[in-house]
């Protein structure tokens, strides 16, 4: 197997998520691991106490500069986003020697990209977002079953995972409005390269954020400067 020798640029690019986007393409050419837009999302409660999971990077815009994933807004991460709308995401695509840190603030998208989004997704996906309320307690296995079965009858289509179930079913199934998307607008991004002998290449990238009515924000210009590993 080649030796990894990958640097990062010199002088540093002056749009980061432009790096980023291409380096998640590449993890999908190269097919490295099965999820390569996999992404840990990092909260925290009122309390400052924070928690972390993997969510699933739906899309990258480099300008003006923000990162999308979707959820149930009813979701312990939604409730904490609520109380602290900022939030902190890694990307590690170990095979590639590459990890990419972001930190910012977070709205949510804009309901015409839930919708559309939510009206992309397998019909199974569908039901089960309204059959589930994400992260509160249910008795068994059998009752979260039995909700997926009740919303399938609902709306008329198979029971997910049911004998025979079709791969595709035409249905109208709306997106529930407790569930949809988030944009974290980056403030921060952190980009780290494998390096030979542990001496790992390392820049860092700040802007302000000015809030614009609407969710939006007005980016300011990224500044760059490299770390020591």
């Amino acid at each position: 197997m080649p030796e990894h020798r990958e640097l990062l640029p010199d002088p540093l690019p002056p749009e980061p998520l432009e790096v980023v986007a291409r380096w998640l393409d590449e993890a999908w050419a190269a097919r490295v691991q099965p999820n390569a837009n996999s992404m840990v999302l990092a909260t925290s409660r009122r309390d400052g106490r924070p928690s972390a999971r993997v969510v699933l990077c739906k899309e990258i815009a480099p300008k003006p500069g923000y990162v999308v994933f979707y959820t149930n807004y009813l979701s312990s991460k939604g409730r904490q986003l609520q109380d602290n709308p900022r939030a902190a995401a890694v990307m590690h695509w170990d095979a590639l020697h590459r990890q990419v840190r972001i930190e910012g603030e977070i709205v949510p998208a804009p309901a015409s990209d839930s919708d559309a989004y939510f009206a992309s997704r397998p019909w199974q996906s569908r039901v089960a977002a309204w059959a589930s309320e994400q992260s509160e307690p249910i008795a068994s296995r059998a009752a979260l079953l039995e909700a997926v079965s009740g919303e399938a009858k609902r709306f008329g289509v198979p029971v997910p995972g049911s004998p025979g179930a079709p791969d595709s079913v035409r249905a109208n199934i709306p997106r529930p409005l407790h569930w949809g998307g988030y944009r974290l607008w980056a403030d921060a991004v952190e980009l780290w390269v494998e390096g030979e002998a542990r001496v790992h290449d390392r820049a860092l990238w700040r802007r302000s954020l000015m809030p614009l009515p609407g969710g939006s924000f007005r980016p300011g210009t990224w500044s760059a400067t490299r770390l020591q590993p």
